[in-house]
């Protein structure tokens, strides 16, 4: 095991000569599909990631932005009843786009509305954008996934800030077991890796995510069965995995125990890199009135021309 901050976690000198020549960091991700880096992102640059961020979650929720930025798709479906549903409007993939508003007027409720996502997100903060396109990040998922890499532009959800809340108004609170690519099953676009961006540290207070090292080696199936009985399409892969090898066992379809899972906790700018193969989920928040807000988007190496809007939910929130 190489020697680092923690598990997983490896600290890179921007100004270094080759700042990504970290020892150990390519081999400890591709034997167990993740690596957290410190340093890499400066401390004003999270501040104004979180200053813009946050004016574009108020923007969504008082729709003073374009609706491309709000999101459905991702919430719990107790929470898409909403006062304003029924004026969506065409978003640039010919989709549907409402403004996500997760808190309801309800009767005896005192809670303060508020949005858990805001979409493509780099189009409203430009300290977004420079993070998710850094040079060091990009050359990295180079090296790691091979070849040249490309993110979704203009496509897709672009992306996310993320705002998780632990309480029942939250239409996010925490996601069961799932991989990546089961979202897009029918795309020649993988490998690919998801990166996030940490505005608050993270730990049982205010959730955290779980992964289960190595299991991006596994031919995980497509979700054929899942929580949400979305129907996956005739075309879709029948597994995805770095190797043949079948799981030791099904992937659960709520947030159960697995046996070899471990909690990764990130500190404020934090920058993590998951294996789109990966198992992982996200714990709920224990502490009420705890957040837990980060910058997220994903990478791929495969076949960009192959590439179409496709969108499986199927993991359980």
């Amino acid at each position: 095991m190489p020697e680092v901050a923690g598990l997983g976690v490896f600290d890179i000198d921007p100004d270094g000569p080759d700042p990504l020549a970290v020892p150990g960091l390519a081999d400890f991700y591709r034997e167990h599909g993740f690596v957290l880096l410190r340093g890499l992102l400066a401390p004003s640059l999270i501040d104004r990631i979180e200053d813009e961020c946050v004016r574009a979650q108020q923007g969504v929720l008082a729709g003073s932005v374009s609706r491309r930025h709000g999101s459905t798709q991702y919430l719990d479906a107790r929470h898409l009843d909403r006062p304003d549903q029924g004026q969506a409007q065409p978003n640039g993939n010919g989709a549907s786009a409402e403004r996500a508003v997760s808190v309801l007027a309800r009767a005896g409720s005192d809670a303060r509305p508020y949005v858990n996502y805001v979409e493509h997100v780099e189009e409203l903060s430009p300290a977004v954008r420079a993070s998710a396109t850094h040079p060091l990040l990009v050359e990295l998922l180079r090296r790691l996934l091979g070849g040249q890499v490309w993110m979704l532009e203009g496509a897709g959800s672009g992306v996310v800030f993320q705002d998780a809340r632990p309480g029942q108004e939250s239409g996010y609170t925490r996601i069961g077991w799932h991989s990546d690519w089961q979202a897009m099953p029918s795309l020649d676009v993988w490998p690919g890796a998801a990166f996030t961006i940490h505005i608050d540290e993270t730990s049982p207070a205010n959730g955290f995510l779980r992964v289960v090292p190595g299991s991006h080696r596994w031919a995980t199936p497509a979700p054929y069965l899942n929580i949400n009985n979305v129907e996956v399409p005739a075309d879709a892969r029948p597994a995805g995995g770095y190797t043949d090898a079948e799981p030791p066992a099904p992937m659960p379809l709520g947030f159960e125990r697995v046996p070899g899972e471990i909690a990764l906790y990130a500190n404020r700018g934090d920058l993590l890199l998951h294996d789109a193969y990966l198992w992982h989920s996200a714990a709920r928040a224990t502490q009420d009135d705890a957040t837990r807000r980060h910058v997220r988007a994903g990478y791929y190496a495969g076949d960009r021309a192959s590439y179409r809007q496709q969108f499986i939910k199927n993991a359980a929130r």
